[in-house]
């Protein structure tokens, strides 16, 4: 049987509850705001680049992009309600949207890709309150497809800015520029431990712009002519309300886009949890709904600012963990920091002067990391045949689709060309062939009722039942039904102790699972994680141990595995059951 034990972490100096000494909070958030700064930038400037836009929009996208990674990365540290999830979450533009926001840009101006932003942000909203609902759906394989097929999309934008030098440059100023910038960055993040490899990236593109300036390259005229303080040369590009072909043969895609960000978010949210407690905890999915929230409501503000979408970074996780400083207050101020640099353009200035080639070496790094990312969302559980199947077709018809190969006479102009964008039609695909595979398994056993004792004789006769048809023996009946009443009496507890008054419906499914059995209850949700509580209770003997502590026991006695998702609107509790040895298996 799988115990949870408990240990101690350390390195943790400061948990996000914990107030650390003000220098080291402002400390810790300039490095950090300084390490991500150029992530935030250069991915608008990407964008804006690609599609032939000018430098004033430019300016100001760069300006709001910067201002709202602040203000949403406070929010993901302080939670206001529902939205943020109270710790050090750092919030920048996403990488993932690329693709789709040049697609805007081109065919429909800056007033277009600011509608499809605010319109797909409310898809967030939907998505934070509703997790519970779609966490079948949204699989790591349908996430990990979508992300390997991100540099699928973009990474022919990419390589078209290597070679975009003024007129007259060196014929080595581009290929230089770019190797130098890809061989630091390489060298530094597989060589260096530490906080040295988390400073690869910047000083890749520091070296790689010396070089690219001792050919005339960097744009010094641009730093020159910034302003210290004040506002970008451009201006509020405005929202396009016309609602016409363009933002309807788009809006799936950034909604597709919106979901991937979020689930990356929710990844991120689950981490950063990992890392910023001394004792182990379950995951609080209270927490990760709150911070896809404040996702939706930095796309919301970017949308309306009329810049590209952000979404959070894991580089907050990795110096959490290695510094140990997961206080709250270094949130806070990392968000404060950025909002004071997106009104000194001259600080902007000296990251928007880095010539192409460097740009484009940068992404390329960022995007083949990307990639991996995703391989490792769809190995991250057990990757059967089924998943593999998934992953695979999913990922060549994305590939196949990008590149126009698959029936281009059919499917180029469906749904006003969803399908051209690789990412869009890979997740489609994916996303349909899980949801058959949902609709096509055997269906488990399932029955509802309220939670209370009226309902103990319901669930025993069910789960009897359950085990009958399953093949299984007295031994087997005997121990489902024990981890079933233990679990509704710990419901109940719950209950007793907290601060609703109304009755509970509870949904009880139960499916065979290898040897064994899997129990799922579902309610509305409770206070108290059960899967903490069964951590903290140890496994030796205690004096005079309360009746919610002996259910708590018997019940990490007699399952292998306890799960507790908790979410604002449900509870989900999972107990796995293995078969007692010698216990017939079933058929």
């Amino acid at each position: 049987m799988q115990t949870d034990k408990s240990h101690h972490r350390a390195n943790i100096r400061y948990q996000p509850d914990e107030n650390p000494p003000a220098a080291l909070v402002v400390g810790l958030g300039l490095q950090l705001a300084i390490l991500c700064l150029a992530g935030i930038v250069l991915t608008p400037a990407i964008v804006i680049r690609a599609a032939g836009g000018n430098e004033a929009f430019l300016s100001w996208a760069v300006f709001a992009a910067v201002a709202v990674s602040g203000v949403t990365t406070v929010l993901q540290a302080v939670r206001v309600g529902r939205f943020g999830a109270g710790h050090v979450l750092l919030m920048g533009t996403s990488g993932a949207f690329i693709a789709v926001c040049v697609a805007a840009l081109v065919q429909g101006g800056p007033a277009m890709l600011a509608t499809l932003v605010l319109v797909s942000s409310f898809f967030q909203f939907i998505l934070s309150s509703r997790l519970s609902l779609l966490r079948r759906i949204l699989t790591p394989a349908v996430a990990g497809t979508v992300i390997m097929l991100i540099p699928v999309t973009v990474m022919p934008i990419v390589f078209g800015m290597l070679n975009d030098v003024p007129e007259g440059a060196p014929a080595l100023a581009a290929p230089l520029s770019a190797f130098v910038t890809i061989v630091v960055i390489a060298c530094i993040a597989l060589k260096a431990t530490g906080a040295l490899r988390l400073w690869a990236p910047v000083i890749g593109v520091v070296v790689g712009s010396v070089v690219a300036g001792g050919f005339g390259l960097y744009n010094g005229a641009l730093v020159a002519g910034a302003s210290w303080i004040g506002l970008p040369d451009g201006e509020w590009p405005g929202l396009d309300l016309g609602f016409g072909a363009v933002f309807w043969s788009l809006l799936p895609a950034f909604v597709f886009v919106t979901l991937v960000g979020a689930i990356e978010t929710i990844g991120d949210a689950v981490a950063i949890q990992r890392v910023s407690w001394r004792g182990d905890r379950a995951v609080d999915f209270r927490t990760v709904q709150g911070a896809v929230g404040a996702d939706g409501v930095g796309n919301l503000l970017s949308g309306l600012a009329g810049t590209v979408p952000n979404t959070t970074y894991s580089t907050s996780i990795s110096v959490t963990e290695l510094t140990g400083v997961a206080s709250r207050r270094v949130g806070v101020a990392i968000g404060i920091i950025f909002i004071l640099l997106a009104f000194l353009p001259k600080a902007l200035a000296v990251v928007l002067a880095i010539p192409h080639p460097v740009v484009a070496a940068y992404a390329t790094v960022l995007l083949s990391m990307l990639f991996v990312v995703g391989m490792k969302v769809v190995v991250q559980n057990e990757l059967d045949y089924r998943t593999g199947l998934v992953v695979g077709v999913s990922f060549w018809a994305g590939v196949g689709f990008q590149n126009g190969v698959i029936f281009p006479e059919y499917f180029a102009d469906f749904a006003g060309g969803l399908l051209q964008n690789g990412m869009t039609a890979g997740g489609l695909v994916a996303i349909l062939m899980t949801l058959f595979v949902e609709l096509t398994a055997p269906r488990p056993s399932r029955m509802e009722v309220e939670v209370g004792t009226e309902a103990l004789p319901k669930i025993r006769e069910f789960l009897a039942g359950f085990a009958s048809r399953g093949g299984w023996g007295k031994a087997m009946t005997e121990r489902l039904d024990a981890a079933g009443e233990e679990t509704l009496l710990t419901l109940m507890r719950q209950d007793e102790e907290g601060e609703g008054t109304g009755r509970r419906r509870l949904r009880l499914t139960a499916r065979k699972q290898g040897g064994g059995a899997l129990l799922e209850f579902v309610a509305a949700a409770g206070a108290e994680n059960i899967q903490d509580r069964i951590t903290l209770l140890g496994t030796g003997p205690v004096e005079a141990p309360d009746e919610r502590e002996i259910s708590l026991r018997l019940l990490r006695h007699l399952a292998s595995r306890v799960h507790h998702q908790q979410y604002h609107d449900t509870d989900i509790v999972t107990v796995h059951v293995d078969a007692p040895p010698g216990s017939p298996a079933g058929s």
